[in-house]
């Protein structure tokens, strides 16, 4: 092991108390996706912790969700990959109150807390590293680019993660560990939308056929969009939300229902948007019209030679240091599909290990923490 390597992973060591103590701080601070105040809150304690460590911030504000931080050197105007790029995203799924209702706490080796694997630790991993870099090694371009909308698609936040990714030569992002321990190298792309129905209410029993039925209108759109599911090949559909209709007795004049669906390449999200927007389009009852849009958009973390090769470093490094993990796929989506669909070299989930995340039972390895952060530093100097 060069020596840089040692003394990154000597000075991670020496603070294992104090990354816990950074993410019982993050972990009770509330910070739903629609809490721009609170996802803030915890972006300012990122800031202090990384300034302390004299790491300098660009804050790009935002006007509805979580401003986007970039910790690290200024951004290049030339081309070329040159950075390293860590992610992060301080939004949760948890609504106002959470955090104090069920606060950070440890059990036995695990901690617990809304958002403490998803993604919480993942961010105070990556902070503890940047003021590492700083520390030992301060010439290697190391950004940290941390965001506030990923539960809710990262629309806001999308635009600003690509112009990283075109200068990144490799990216890491904090999601976190499988329950195994493994890393993921492969995750589903997303689509969502919304439509709504109109059509002419009427009254069942003595003007029936005066009426046209936007809730049977959408009943044929939903079983059409279900039949373009395609489990064998990754393609899902779901229609989770529906609603429409005024009284059991009156034809229905408006409905509205929302739509996930799930793809596992370009070829498929292709395929997917041209179908879903054909069913939505036609209206098979007469008088009935239906409006659409696409409410977000997470991109596919799709193997390539250069997400491979990234991965299998990380994994060689972690066997390096005693850890036997591999790589696996998985259904969810995450900001790693943008960058590796900008061309960047991949690789997600090297947060903390953990489990059972948006649930109450969420937890976190906590012996991880330091684990996670040492294997990402240590690939991160093997890079060169």
């Amino acid at each position: 092991m060069d020596p840089r390597t040692t003394k990154l992973l000597a000075w991670l060591d020496a603070r294992r108390d104090d990354m816990l103590d950074l993410l019982r701080e993050v972990v009770n601070i509330d910070s739903g996706s629609y809490d721009k105040a609170g996802v803030d809150r915890v972006g300012e304690r990122l800031l202090a912790f990384l300034a302390d460590h004299g790491v300098p911030c660009h804050r790009t504000p935002l006007e509805a969700v979580g401003d986007i931080l970039r910790f690290g050197p200024e951004a290049s105007q030339g081309s070329g990959r040159s950075t390293v790029l860590l992610m992060g995203h301080r939004d949760t799924v948890f609504g106002e109150g959470e955090a104090l209702r069920r606060p950070f706490h440890v059990e036995g080796a695990r901690a617990h807390g809304p958002g403490v694997a998803d993604m919480k630790g993942g961010l105070v991993m990556n902070a503890f590293v940047m003021a590492a870099f700083a520390a030992v090694v301060p010439d290697v371009p190391l950004v940290f680019l941390t965001t506030g909308d990923e539960e809710i698609g990262s629309e806001a936040s999308r635009p600003h993660i690509e112009a990283e990714a075109v200068r990144a030569m490799a990216v890491f992002n904090a999601e976190p560990g499988r329950a195994s321990g493994n890393v993921v190298n492969g995750r589903k792309g997303g689509l969502t939308y919304h439509f709504d129905i109109t059509g002419k209410a009427a009254h069942a029993g003595v003007n029936f056929s005066d009426g046209a039925s936007a809730i049977g209108e959408l009943a044929w759109k939903v079983v059409s969009l279900d039949a373009l599911t395609r489990v064998d090949e990754g393609m899902t559909l779901t229609v989770g939300l529906v609603n429409g209709g005024t009284s059991v007795n009156t034809v229905a004049a408006r409905a509205h229902g929302e739509l996930d669906a799930r793809f596992v390449n370009r070829h498929q999200r292709e395929h997917l948007i041209a179908e879903i927007e054909r069913v939505l389009s036609v209206s098979i009852i007469p008088g009935t019209r239906t409006s659409y849009r696409r409410r977000s958009e997470s991109l596919p973390l799709a193997p390539s030679p250069e997400n491979d090769a990234l991965t299998s470093r990380y994994i060689a490094t972690a066997r390096d240091l005693g850890l036997d993990i591999s790589a696996e796929f998985t259904g969810g989506c995450a900001d790693s599909g943008i960058t590796s669909w900008a061309g960047a070299p991949t690789v997600c989930a090297i947060g903390p290990v953990g489990g059972r995340v948006h649930t109450e039972r969420e937890y976190i390895e906590t012996p991880t923490l330091l684990q996670r952060a040492q294997v990402l530093a240590a690939t991160i100097a093997s890079l060169g």
